[in-house]
């Protein structure tokens, strides 16, 4: 009697220990089977316009990286030392939204570039970002995945189901859109639960008079790696400049721009102040063949750590770890007219949206 209630005491600890490792184990070959595996390129569902893009007209794009509407004024995030995964509530995440939306109302631009949209999310209450923002600015457009799992397990609690991605909107004729692969720098295991980034390339035919000229203009949308130790934010960007260059090699015109998670080459503003958070890469200017160009305004930052709640004492004060990682690279063939940073204060997100005017020569 004694012996076999020791060898229960032994037996259960040790199969629960069992169990546990068992259903773990299910658990990583279950996310192996239903992983996320894009194709190098892929077509995606589109929507065209019917304004004609014309040579020699001034024209303006705005990008956004709108943090799934979830990383507004009084939020921080565990993956920059933080420690919330989401909002404490759908009404916060529809107030950034509504926000969010109210500012690219009151920039209409001819482009949008979206990144870090939402498309079904646990993260954000699992409003669809994409379908709203199509209906709340009136323009056509297409969507991509970055990062799509059916349930990521980290931390606590966890982040579930993401589908989330990047979307460019306007009315301009569109032929074509696709989802282009970029390098993913995360091995099994971790790649199972993480992003599977790309760019989102769509072509807009070129008129002049009214005519069509045969060329076309490149739009590609991206988010580049934040996470990682350099080396997936380089592959990715070789790998970006390598599609941008065979376009132009074609005669086409190229806008390229987001969110690279890198500072730009001659940008010295806002230097690291929080050693310890998360540190941006640095983009080298001798990855732009001759005539192409970075363009960006550094008079103000495009991003904000998010270590913290953001707190506009300590901002007045400069108390704050910014960033200027969001802007454009432009082909030889584009001109750059104006490139400003909108200044929203982080209010609905932890980027600040850049506009741009450009005309095609």
């Amino acid at each position: 009697m004694k012996k076999n209630f020791i060898l229960k005491l032994i037996l259960i600890p040790v199969c629960a220990v069992i169990s546990a490792a068992l259903l773990v184990f299910l658990f990583f070959v279950f996310l192996t089977i239903v992983e996320y595996r894009p194709k190098a390129i892929e077509k995606v569902d589109y929507t065209t316009g019917t304004a004609q893009l014309e040579k020699q007209k001034t024209l303006s794009i705005l990008s956004w990286n709108i943090g799934y509407a979830s990383l507004g004024k009084d939020e921080d995030f565990f993956m920059d030392g933080g420690k919330k995964v989401r909002p404490d509530s759908k009404k916060t995440v529809e107030k950034y939204f509504e926000g969010i939306k109210k500012t690219i109302s009151e920039y209409p631009s001819d482009i949008i570039f979206i990144q870090e949209i939402d498309e079904k999310a646990k993260r954000s209450y699992r409003i669809n970002q994409v379908e709203e923002l199509k209906k709340s600015t009136g323009k056509e457009g297409s969507f991509a995945l970055n990062y799509k799992c059916i349930y990521v397990p980290i931390p606590f609690p966890p982040i579930g189901q993401v589908a989330s991605g990047v979307a460019t909107l306007t009315n301009m004729q569109t032929t074509l859109a696709e989802r282009r692969s970029l390098p993913v720098p995360f091995k099994w295991p971790i790649r199972l639960a993480n992003l599977k980034r790309c760019i989102l390339a769509t072509r807009i035919p070129v008129y002049e008079n009214g005519k069509a000229t045969g060329k076309e203009l490149i739009l590609a949308n991206f988010h580049l790696e934040a996470f990682d130790n350099g080396e997936g934010k380089i592959a990715q960007t070789k790998a970006l400049m390598s599609f941008l260059n065979s376009e132009y090699e074609k005669g086409n015109y190229i806008i390229a721009g987001g969110d690279f998670n890198q500072t730009f080459p001659d940008s010295s503003s806002f230097p690291i102040i929080w050693p310890d958070g998360w540190v941006p890469g640095h983009l080298d200017k001798d990855m732009l063949n001759e005539g192409w160009q970075f363009a960006y305004d550094d008079s103000k930052p495009t991003c904000r750590s998010n270590e913290k709640p953001y707190n506009d004492e300590d901002a007045i004060n400069k108390n704050w770890q910014y960033f200027v990682i969001d802007g454009f690279i432009l082909s030889p063939n584009i001109t750059l007219e104006q490139i400003n940073v909108i200044d929203e204060n982080f209010q609905n997100s932890d980027h600040n949206p850049v506009i741009m005017k450009f005309s095609l020569e």
